[in-house]
């Protein structure tokens, strides 16, 4: 009897181990904009979404971490991220040496070129340097020279993009004097204002254009200039983290490289944006 009741305590003490092992499994808090298709938006019901959402549920499993997402306005994104209100950031947001003057980023798990979003009947549809590539890092004279070569056919358009963001660092730094420049909380508002024909172009990144030319409305529409990266427009998409988080940081690197190496960022940038944009080391 006393070695029944033994055993019983035994496994009882086993089961409760384990069952606080799980209760304590940690548990990390990611805020996404919930408004940048197809990075990240919100479903029918609700749901958030994504590319960025499916990855970041995939790179929760891989620390071996619970994932929490959640929404968040991207002008608040990372005020609120510094206020411990979560711990990372996964909305599109690109590694640029003014974000990291304030926090810290892991990755990058990601990398797009930006663009422009016109009217096929406009005169911008046949912008020079369509269909072309320069990297602001490693060919900063070749690419401001094709800046300048669209200039002149953006002298007194009106330009949309999203506030806060690198494609308004851009178009202020590139585009200013040129154009009016007008910012917008999120890039369905600049959308928006296109369609409606308030606005003669969007600046923003080529694969959220990608997701806005799959909308019906927009199917006299196109994508054109030349295809920009780096420079001021940063060094991809990264996780956003708080400055001190060395064994959070890590983890997401470690988790990171780990789904670009077996192919996991291929194959969800495939199935969202329909062309690879894994970061090339």
């Amino acid at each position: 009897m006393n070695f029944v009741k033994t055993v019983g305590l035994a496994l009882l003490g086993s089961a409760l181990a384990i069952g606080g092992a799980a209760a304590q499994q940690k548990t990390v808090k990611i805020a996404t904009e919930g408004a940048y298709a197809p990075w990240n938006f919100t479903g029918a019901g609700g749901k958030l979404e994504g590319f960025e959402i499916d990855l970041a549920n995939d790179l929760c499993k891989r620390m071996n971490v619970k994932c929490e997402i959640v929404a968040q306005d991207w002008d608040g994104i990372i005020p609120a991220l510094t206020a411990k209100k979560y711990d990372a950031i996964m909305a599109g947001m690109s590694i640029t040496d003014e974000r990291k003057k304030t926090i810290d980023f892991a990755g990058p798990y990601a990398n797009s070129p930006n663009g422009f979003l016109v009217a096929k009947s406009s005169p911008l549809a046949k912008m020079p340097g369509t269909g072309q590539a320069f990297s602001l890092s490693t060919q900063q004279a070749a690419a401001e020279k094709a800046i300048e070569a669209y200039k002149p056919l953006l002298k007194g358009k009106t330009i949309g993009v999203q506030g806060s963001t690198i494609h308004s660092n851009f178009a202020d730094k590139y585009l200013k004097g040129t154009a009016e420049i007008r910012e917008y909380k999120t890039t369905e508002q600049h959308d928006l204002d296109l369609a409606a024909g308030r606005i003669d172009a969007v600046l923003a990144d080529s694969t959220a254009i990608i997701g806005t030319l799959e909308k019906p409305e927009f199917k006299d529409y196109v994508m054109t200039g030349p295809s920009i990266t780096g420079g001021l427009l940063g060094a991809g998409v990264g996780v956003g983290l708080r400055k001190g988080e060395a064994e959070l940081k890590k983890s997401f690197e470690d988790a990171i490289q780990a789904a670009v190496k077996d192919g996991t960022v291929k194959k969800l940038s495939e199935k969202w944006f329909k062309v690879d944009i894994t970061p090339i080391s």
